[in-house]
């Protein structure tokens, strides 16, 4: 059976989707194909290009470009988390490794073919979500194996659901003793915390509920709000205002979508429909957006798009403001954990 990979790529200025390659970066150590697979002349390599990183950084660093040039096959499967809409692609290695000397940075390459893009974390269990949350830039995914391959075969979140109850009646003890060894990492905390949260809203909460959420959330940011009634908002949920009486611009017209799902150009521009002279318009999802929606939000001052990321941050940022009830069903606490300097490239 194909081996399973995962890797985190937060290089803003690479598209691995529309290029269709995963990559990592130590771009100065050169062409691993003609340095071949040793380990310690790598390693040696790593420390003589980057001097001012840690000793105990360059072997592991050494087996990530090891694993990525030599280990690594043509028809493994790669699931590659996307951190800037917390979404998570899934594709197969499609050729060997090159090192693209031409690209400015993440010259290190694999073609990849992808397959199922743009996919909502919420697709997966908790568990599946931390285990390809690791803190290494490159590593065998071996526990949740089978939920993401279901998931490959069939685009069906109902099928890993099976698939994951199945695995949930067998033997968890070696995982349990593995798991009990790592330090936590604070980007694994901090993704989980956002799972969590993102899954309570969409499971846990109506459609209806969701609006009432956001109303009571700008609450806590220092808006009046007010939620419409179904038979009378005309595509508009909530409408918002700093004065006491809502007379004074900008009136916010916000609309809420209950789900995780990319949001495209069409469903913003119905509420831009809606908006006049001394309004804006708040779009307010569970998911992301298309690029096409992103490119309106650039372009109009009346118009901003909120999603996953932004309703995590706000959350915590006016978590002791939000209503008892919603604290109840969303206990969070703060906490300091370790923050060390990985080194990773």
């Amino acid at each position: 059976m194909s081996a399973m990979w995962g890797i985190h790529n937060d290089e803003p200025s690479v598209d691995l989707i529309a290029g269709k390659f995963i990559s990592i970066g130590w771009d100065r150590v050169g062409n691993l194909r003609q340095i071949g697979d040793d380990r310690g002349t790598i390693k040696t390599l790593l420390s003589e290009q980057y001097p001012a990183g840690k000793a105990g950084s360059y072997p592991v660093q050494a087996g990530v470009l090891v694993r990525f040039a030599f280990d690594m096959e043509v028809g493994d499967i790669v699931i590659a988390p996307h951190k800037d809409d917390s979404t998570i692609n899934i594709g197969v290695i499609d050729g060997d490794y090159y090192f693209a000397v031409d690209a400015p940075t993440h010259r290190h390459r694999r073609p990849v073919r992808w397959q199922r893009i743009g996919i909502p974390r919420s697709e997966f269990t908790t568990s599946a979500l931390y285990e390809i949350g690791s803190a290494v830039t490159l590593f065998r995914v071996r526990r949740h194996d089978a939920e993401f391959r279901t998931y490959l075969e069939t685009g069906s979140a109902e099928a890993v659901t099976a698939v994951a109850e199945a695995e949930a009646n067998a033997d968890d003890m070696d995982v349990a003793v593995d798991s009990a060894t790592e330090e936590p990492s604070p980007s694994r905390l901090m993704e989980s915390t956002a799972d969590f949260i993102i899954n309570m809203l969409k499971i846990d909460v109506s459609h209806r509920g969701f609006e009432h959420f956001v109303a009571d959330l700008l609450t806590a940011m220092g808006y009046r709000t007010r939620v419409l009634p179904y038979s009378r908002d005309g595509g508009i949920d909530i409408v918002a205002h700093r004065d006491p009486l809502g007379l004074e611009p900008p009136l916010i017209k916000v609309q809420c979508k209950h789900t995780d799902r990319t949001m495209g150009r069409p469903e913003v521009q119905q509420l831009i429909g809606t908006l006049s002279a001394g309004e804006v318009g708040l779009f307010v999802s569970l998911g992301s957006y298309s690029a096409d929606a992103q490119a309106l939000d650039r372009t109009r001052g009346d118009l901003r798009l909120i999603g996953r990321s932004e309703i995590v941050e706000w959350i915590l940022d006016h978590y002791d403001l939000l209503p008892a009830h919603w604290r109840s069903r969303l206990p969070l606490r703060k906490v300091f954990v370790v923050d060390r300097d990985s080194g990773f490239d």
